[in-house]
């Protein structure tokens, strides 16, 4: 039976950077996807324009991954994201930041970076094998010597397991990797569907579909965790909220949800004003105009639908002009601006996340080459393990950074 130097498990980011770096380094490699064709879920990402990373210092880009940032120091100093634009260049694909700030390839398309990962692995004779689920690793208690599919057994020295998380299920993320962890040892934290659309038990946010809310600020509004907060642009859907916003904002959410019905949260909507920067600029727009009724002043804040909807709660009529209001219907309408409520109650689960939250434990991963301290030759990279970052490139660059670290350890 054949025996490979390097057998990876997943053909995403992670997977196919380690396979391409372990092969330019000599390795004999093997590749293990479990679906007909590799790269499915990097072909959505970015909604398919793959977002590849940012141009954040490496010091910035952890701090937006909280305390576990750290873990990434030895990765983005092998590969931060100069390098990473540097490695696709060698494969012929240029890539740019067209706002100073995310990164894509010129020609917005994922499939143009996994096909020239694919056309590289087949240059360095990477051997790739789909619709071949690895279910379990074999080894001989203190090393790995291969891995089970469901069909096959295939020897090795060392295995990187690159199946990414439970995001996504059509496209193959089911959380294989989980599993194959624990098996060896690894603890696995609690996962939940991070990066989603959320859905809120208040209904007048379907009136409000049509609209693009930039900048907003939310935060939860309960007392033990009101440090938990996002902001970035909005979207109202008829079930609740979606949006870069809301995608980070998720990350904190979806665990609070496994513990509680329901997640009350405030958002600002007025890219960030407080009650009285409102109170001057709605006298600077007066001043312009002091015929202006309440909701063409609200119009010179936000669209029409949610100043509609907004006067609706705060029980203001629109027709009349802001000092016909009562006092108090003038305050309740701009504390609402400030600080809107709404009650985030579910959300669809892993079927539509982008990302899981939680993974293998990194304090049982050296940092410096991605290596179990459980189980010689066994590797970890991308999403399986437990740390996850916000909109923006982040989770790719990670796990392009890890898969090249695991790459050249393996």
């Amino acid at each position: 039976m054949l025996k490979y130097d390097l057998i990876v498990i997943g053909s995403g980011a992670a997977g196919m950077m380690a396979a391409i770096t372990a092969s330019r380094r000599g390795k004999s490699v093997l590749l293990l996807e479990k679906l007909s064709k590799i790269g499915a879920k990097l072909k959505a990402t970015g909604g398919g324009r793959c977002n590849l990373t940012n141009t954040l210092s490496n010091e910035d880009f952890m701090a937006r991954f909280g305390r576990d940032g750290r873990f990434m120091t030895p990765a983005l100093e092998a590969l931060d994201h100069k390098a990473l634009m540097a490695f696709f260049k060698d494969l012929g694909v240029e890539s740019h930041a067209p706002d100073g700030y995310r990164v894509f390839p010129i020609t917005h398309s994922a499939s143009t970076i996994i096909n020239a990962m694919s056309q590289e692995m087949q240059n360095l004779g990477v051997k790739v094998l789909c619709t071949q689920k690895v279910v379990t690793l074999e080894h001989n208690g203190e090393k790995i010597t291969g891995v089970h599919t469901l069909t096959d057994t295939f020897r090795g020295d060392n295995v990187v397991i690159a199946s990414g998380g439970m995001g996504y299920p059509v496209l193959g993320a089911e959380g294989d990797g989980y599993p194959m962890a624990e098996s060896v040892g690894h603890k696995v934290t609690d996962l939940y569907p991070a990066m989603m659309p959320l859905k809120t038990k208040d209904t007048w946010v379907g009136n409000c579909r049509a609209d693009t809310l930039p900048k907003v600020a939310m935060h939860v509004d309960m007392k033990k965790y009101k440090k938990l907060s996002a902001k970035g642009d909005l979207i109202f859907t008829k079930e609740g909220i979606r949006g870069p916003v809301v995608l980070d904002f998720s990350l904190e959410i979806t665990p609070l949800l496994s513990k509680f019905d329901e997640v009350p949260i405030r958002i600002n909507l007025t890219k960030g004003m407080n009650e009285e920067q409102i109170r001057e600029h709605f006298k600077s727009e007066l001043s312009k105009n002091p015929h202006q009724n309440t909701l063409q002043l609200l119009l010179t804040l936000l669209p029409e639908s949610v100043s509609i909807e907004l006067c609706k709660m705060a029980e203001t009529d629109p027709s009349l002009t802001l000092s016909k209001q009562s006092g108090a219907a003038r305050d309740r309408l701009i504390r609402l601006l400030v600080s809107t409520p709404l009650t985030i109650n579910g959300h669809d689960g892993f079927k539509m996340a982008m990302i899981t939250r939680g993974g293998v434990d990194l304090k049982e991963i050296d940092p410096y080459t991605m290596q179990s301290k459980k189980l010689q030759g066994l590797y970890f990279c991308g999403e399986v393990m437990n740390i996850d970052g916000p909109c923006g490139g982040y989770n790719l660059q990670w796990s392009f950074a890890s898969g090249y670290l695991a790459g050249i350890s393996g």
